[in-house]
């Protein structure tokens, strides 16, 4: 039986090895190449969704959909939109009742692809939010969601790059695979938990008790006494010194029947 975490912390993740997509990689940036692209994956029986946006870092600046990213077993296509725009065969994609769409929050990316093509009405899809959260798992996103079901790490260093450059990097070009790959791979494997039952979840583990040399305090050393401190509180002052050295002084002088 699979245990999963209700909530799955970072240390955690952290610990999990590094997974990408090693499949091939098309970049789309024209709309014949795009019509060949969508005529194959409509031949497909499922098919990975995500969408990368340029990140703005200026308060009132946004931007529209720049890449989405359409992956099936071995192969992950990446339609550059801010280069081909949104056409009506991608519409038809997203509404083919014969292919099955899944991602995570879709709703969100239909809503954003829809400032690029208003007419887009997805079917046949599945959020891999919704069916984790009828499972009882809280933590929802992608590379939390990788790591507790598939023991996984999934990087997100690519995630605020610039996704309207001239040109992918090749570390943005797996970035993007990896993650509508995978979201076929967690349909598949929540979808059998589900049905199995074959899962049970816990919380997350709980931090190992610090030892008990850690817990107790460091003994503090006494202090050492400053030259300062070890003094009299009080000196003598140099006036008082030389008045008792004349008194002793001047009573041996009033003595001259003292013997010799």
């Amino acid at each position: 039986m699979q245990q999963l975490y209700v909530n799955t912390e970072k240390s955690l993740i952290a610990t999990l090895p590094r997974f990408t997509f090693e499949g091939k990689i098309v970049i789309i940036q024209g709309q014949e190449e795009a019509r060949q692209a969508i005529r194959f994956l409509r031949t497909q029986r499922i098919v990975g969704i995500d969408t990368e946006t340029r990140p703005s870092f200026r308060a009132g600046t946004s931007y529209k959909v720049a890449l989405l990213q359409v992956s099936t077993l071995d192969i992950c296509f990446l339609f550059r939109l801010n280069f081909m725009g949104f056409t009506q065969e991608l519409a038809d994609l997203f509404a083919d009742i014969n292919v099955l769409k899944v991602g995570l929050s879709l709703r969100d990316d239909f809503n954003a692809l829809r400032a690029r093509w208003e007419g887009i009405e997805p079917r046949n899809y599945v959020d891999l939010q919704t069916m984790a959260t009828e499972m009882g798992i809280k933590d929802l996103s992608l590379q939390k969601l990788f790591a507790n079901v598939l023991g996984g790490k999934i990087s997100k260093k690519a995630q605020l790059t610039n996704w309207e450059a001239d040109i992918l990097t090749p570390a943005q070009q797996t970035y993007a695979a990896t993650d509508a790959y995978t979201c076929i791979l967690l349909y598949q494997r929540l979808k059998t938990l589900r049905e199995t039952r074959d899962y049970c979840l816990i919380e997350s583990p709980t931090p190992p008790a610090p030892s008990q040399e850690a817990e107790q305090p460091k003994e503090e050393k006494p202090k050492r006494q400053s030259r300062q401190a070890k003094q009299p509180a009080t000196k003598r002052s140099k006036s008082t010194s030389t008045a008792t050295r004349k008194k002793r002084t001047s009573k041996t002088k009033s003595n001259p029947s003292e013997p010799q």
